[in-house]
């Protein structure tokens, strides 16, 4: 399986503390299964100001790190960007890693404010559209807005963007309101994938598993493998060539 959203790199966000917390997850990581992992520090301007230097610095020591450990899982870098005025100088300074390629378009993965939709979001993301930059919206199912309602994903859907559902909310690490959002927007076919959004070993451990085991056993292998396999791999497959 391929995660396209963790934070396995150490001391860079809320994710991984330290270097030995990486380097457990990312054994917990292949003991489940999982091959490849994007990892996707958070770019939140005022909280995590990452950018490219920062990231590539915390990938590198992580690499080393299983190389040395020989654990065989195969890592490549992005960011989760929250959604925000900020973000434009970001990507126009060059400093955001996109989290891949998708018809010649690049991908960002981006994450809304867990309370609400921010107001003007629509207006962001037709400016990302305009340079040709398609958006992901991580773990939508978490969002109070649209666990009130989940018709507020329709515009973004309409919009073009691709929905991220975190695996833990399929089989309902996160309570029951994000587990009926995210079983709903897999069984309408709006969920593109699915992803462990993984931050520590006991409460988001990067566990694809669960998900991959609901889905064959709910739909069928096929579902699954699009969602954790197939899907990721078009989006991710050049960071790892």
């Amino acid at each position: 399986m391929i995660d396209i959203h963790s934070h396995l790199l150490p001391s860079i966000d809320d994710g991984a503390q330290t270097i030995d917390d990486s380097i457990v997850l990312a054994k917990i990581a292949v003991s489940k299964g999982m091959t490849h992992s994007v990892i996707t520090p958070h770019i939140h301007p005022g909280r995590y100001d990452n950018d490219k230097k920062s990231i590539q610095k915390a990938f590198d020591c992580l690499q080393k790190a299983l190389i040395k450990e020989k654990i065989p899982l195969k890592i490549a870098y992005a960011a989760e960007v929250r959604i925000s005025v900020e973000m434009m100088a970001l990507i126009a300074e060059q400093k955001i890693p996109f989290l891949g390629r998708f018809e010649e378009q690049d991908i960002i993965l981006l994450e809304f404010p867990h309370s609400h939709i921010l107001p003007g979001s629509e207006k962001l993301i037709s400016w990302l559209k305009k340079r040709n930059i398609r958006p992901i919206i991580a773990h939508p199912e978490r969002n109070k807005e649209i666990q009130a309602e989940i018709s507020k994903v329709v515009p973004l859907l309409e919009a073009g963007c691709f929905l991220q559902v975190t695996a833990g909310s399929l089989v309902g690490r996160f309570g029951e309101k994000s587990q009926k959002v995210a079983r709903q927007l897999v069984e309408r076919h709006w969920a593109d994938f699915v992803a462990s959004d993984a931050h520590n070993i006991k409460h988001r451990p990067p566990d694809l598993s669960e998900a991959y085991q609901y889905l064959c056993t709910r739909y069928d292998e096929n579902m699954a493998k699009d969602l954790l396999v197939h899907n990721p791999w078009a989006l991710v497959k050049d960071k790892f060539n």
